[in-house]
């Protein structure tokens, strides 16, 4: 079959396409033939050499829709359309850059009713799954509440907003760019802040007792004014690294830590685990809102299997404002 490999670090032009393999399911795992996938900064990052040394070819990608091939387990049937994301793809096992792809079973989630293209459908997993994972699961959001989502110019930045407005939320989304402030609000945020560091006051401005959850995308170097923006007893959850390292300096619990607030990192590699299983994920649901036109679309661009370096290249030019995707 045709893949994906990164036999050294670099640029896109690292990425080749090769003949490797099929793979084979194990017991517990699940042959996907794919049709589309998205792209992620997980996967330039892996290509550059900032995920550790490559010592041996790696097939990137951590996320996927297409169709079973072979469920050894008999849980999913030949033909049923899916989609998978993490479960070790592109770190303990070769990743979704491929025409076909093994992954864990408890990484794999039935589409079988959604309407959507083969590219519609990619552009859904990995950035939903997160938010989530971080939303609702880590941060318990509620309707009602109000929601800050830190760098919402991001795919998962446009997921947070669109999946916070489907469930009610108020959401004050930021960018660093005027321009994109319109996307922003077509997505579905509320307020749009244009971000040049410190918006504490400028969050504090629309809502003064400050917000009950936060969605920290850009990562360390904007977290001590996200934090400054929670309400007593609020919450931020960490799920981009945008800013730079996941590093910070001298973090005093007492001066930068706002009374009864709550700070924790939401890794999207609990998806699929024990702590996390996802037979409960709205992933089918959001689906079918996307079909009905009760979601936007996060889609910006698709393309051809052929040109996945030319994708990488336009995915680290930072002008996607959306989810782009790959389809074989």
């Amino acid at each position: 079959m045709k893949a994906y490999v990164i036999e050294k670090p670099g640029g896109p032009e690292a990425l080749k396409l090769r003949d490797i393999p099929s793979p084979e399911p194990g017991a517990d795992e699940v042959k996907i033939r794919v049709r589309a996938f998205g792209l992620n900064r997980a996967e330039a990052y892996l290509r550059a050499g900032k995920m550790g040394e490559i010592t041996a070819p790696r097939v990137p990608g951590i996320e996927a829709v297409g169709e079973v091939v072979n469920d050894p387990s008999g849980t999913f049937r030949t033909g049923q359309r899916v989609a998978t994301a993490m479960g070790g793809m592109q770190f303990g096992r070769p990743g979704s850059y491929a025409e076909a792809v093994s992954v864990l079973r408890n990484n794999v989630i039935d589409l079988d009713g959604a309407s959507l293209s083969w590219e519609e459908l990619a552009a859904l997993p990995e950035s939903y799954l997160t938010v989530w994972g971080a939303l609702t699961k880590s941060l318990n959001i509620r309707e009602g509440q109000t929601l800050l989502v830190r760098g919402a110019t991001s795919a998962a930045g446009l997921a947070a907003v669109a999946y916070a407005k489907a469930f009610r939320l108020d959401v004050i989304a930021t960018t660093r760019s005027p321009e994109n402030a319109s996307r922003l609000r077509n997505v579905g945020a509320d307020e749009v802040i244009i971000d040049n560091g410190q918006i504490a006051d400028l969050v504090r401005a629309i809502a003064p007792d400050g917000v009950d959850a936060a969605l920290e995308v850009v990562g360390a170097a904007t977290l001590r004014d996200t934090i400054k923006c929670l309400k007593p007893f609020g919450a931020v959850s960490v799920i981009g690294l945008l800013g730079g390292p996941p590093v910070l300096d001298h973090f005093h619990l007492m001066q930068d830590l706002p009374g009864a607030t709550r700070l924790n990192f939401f890794p999207s590699g609990l998806l699929g685990t024990a702590a996390l299983p996802l037979t409960d994920t709205p992933l089918a649901m959001l689906a079918q809102d996307v079909a009905a036109g009760r979601i936007p679309s996060l889609r910006t661009r698709t393309f051809d299997f052929e040109d996945v370096p030319a994708a990488h290249s336009f995915m680290e030019s930072n002008r996607a404002l959306g989810k782009l995707v790959v389809r074989l």
